[in-house]
């Protein structure tokens, strides 16, 4: 998610923006959007301990941030998400190691105990079907597929922490009958091998439409490989050219789901391709059409999720930022409408939305230039959430907040905004806006420090 202000000064370079898109944390950016927000804060409590009493009926400490060795101490964690098929998992910020590695703790519990087999990311569909291919054969090399996929907005997620995780998916994949698979919610980028895909498919069931979809995706297939350098290219093209093809992936589209024969993966495929070109059309500097787009961006991650849990009755982990996986916004003036609210109204109550804390520590993120850093937040303030969270007698740990909100203190306290770190991928940012934790989330996983994420070698 991205600051309105942060698009305006990348609106000369449409692509690199559609890729920031999906790595910017919701924050204010500057006094405006701090004084649009301020009287949704609640002022600084005089004494928590009735709070903290409160939440520690209900916290369960984590033996570690780190994924590996015992894990009964995720026992109750697993026991809060049975009955939800869609679990959200969201991140404090997109640049620290533990809020990666706690996620991978989190599930690798869930696979393992509870049945689950998807991992959902903000990232491209056509870079998870890359990935796919790794964690289900072995056949080519993770890093290097990183490194091609995870460019521009999405240079943050090429870490040693998510090089980790897929591995553990590809070992586990070599001798669990249930396999686990990535699945790309995003939509800035389609290789050129998803429109192939169609084509093949087209040519083997349905030859007729073939012709018309080589049509339809002529100027798409003919923008250059690599995400980053095609992601300009597409920027390049004047907006009338981008608009013809927003069109004309929309027919492409159309003549697919008309088809005699049809297989929802291609249908899905096709779906993606319309939406990208979609979002090449949007004037950032028009604050109506930016906010739509962020709109449509959240609706549409929530329909991939959902679509992908129903066509594979698989149960589900949506890994994404805070902002996204949760109930309500930090921006509602510019993301008026979550992911997370999305999925719970598709989903219903099979959806779970959990949240991570952090009371201090480092995290990276990328600069105006395009480059990226190491900076650090708090310890946190007074009257912030994650200073009460931090009085919980654990060091880290996790909370079922619809439990503790349940005591007429503790919940009043949860259901009151309070700044809370919810940190973008940008710098310089804002990252503390107001935000009420029990109106956001079901649960909470507090960490007291955390470091900045690794990034994998060049």
């Amino acid at each position: 998610m991205a600051h309105i202000s942060v698009r305006r000064s990348l609106a000369p370079a449409l692509s690199a923006t559609l890729a920031l898109t999906a790595l910017l944390g919701p924050a204010a950016a500057g006094a405006a959007a701090t004084s649009a927000t301020a009287d949704r804060t609640a002022p600084a409590a005089a004494d928590d301990r009735a709070v903290v009493a409160g939440l520690e009926r209900y916290a369960h400490p984590l033996r570690s941030a780190g994924p590996g060795g015992p894990s009964d101490d995720l026992d109750a964690f697993g026991a809060m998400t049975r009955g939800a098929s869609v679990v959200g998992i969201g991140e404090a910020s997109h640049g620290s190691e533990e809020l990666f590695t706690v996620k991978e703790r989190l599930f690798r519990q869930l696979v393992e105990r509870e049945g689950f087999s998807a991992y959902a990311m903000e990232i491209s569909w056509s870079a998870a079907t890359r990935l796919n291919t790794y964690l289900l054969t072995g056949k080519g090399d993770v890093r290097q597929i990183m490194r091609e996929e995870f460019q521009d907005g999405y240079s943050l997620l090429n870490t040693e922490e998510l090089a980790h995780l897929f591995g553990w998916m590809r070992e586990h994949n070599r001798t669990s009958p249930r396999q686990v698979r990535v699945v790309g919610m995003d939509f800035s980028d389609a290789g050129p091998e998803q429109h192939e895909r169609i084509l093949t498919w087209a040519e083997r069931n349905e030859p007729a439409l073939a012709p018309g979809l080589r049509r339809h995706y002529a100027a798409l297939r003919a923008l250059p490989t690599g995400v980053a350098t095609r992601m300009a290219a597409y920027n390049a093209l004047p907006l009338a050219d981008r608009k013809s093809i927003a069109k004309d992936a929309a027919a492409a589209y159309r003549l697919l789901a008309g088809a005699a024969k049809q297989d929802p993966w291609v249908l899905q495929e096709a779906r993606v391709i319309a939406h990208m070109a979609t979002e090449y059309t949007t004037d950032w500097n028009d604050p109506a059409q930016a906010r739509a787009a962020s709109r449509n961006r959240d609706r549409i991650m929530a329909e991939t999720a959902v679509w992908w849990q129903r066509q594979t009755g698989e149960r589900i982990v949506v890994s994404a930022h805070d902002g996204h996986v949760s109930y309500e916004s930090v921006m509602p003036e510019v993301y008026p409408v979550t992911m997370g609210a999305d999925l719970r109204e598709l989903a219903g109550r099979d959806y779970l939305a959990v949240g991570t804390s952090l009371y201090g520590g480092d995290y990276r993120a990328r600069t105006a230039t395009g480059g990226s850093g190491t900076y650090n937040v708090g310890p946190a303030a007074p009257g912030s959430n994650e200073h009460t969270l931090d009085q919980v007698r654990y060091r880290d740990f996790y909370v079922d907040l619809r439990k503790a909100g349940r005591d007429p203190v503790t919940g009043g306290w949860l259901n009151t905004a309070r700044p809370t770190f919810v940190i973008p991928g940008r710098y310089p940012n804002q990252p503390a806006p107001p935000l009420a934790l029990g109106r956001a989330f079901d649960v909470v996983v507090h960490l007291h420090h955390v470091h900045a994420s690794v990034p994998a070698p060049e």
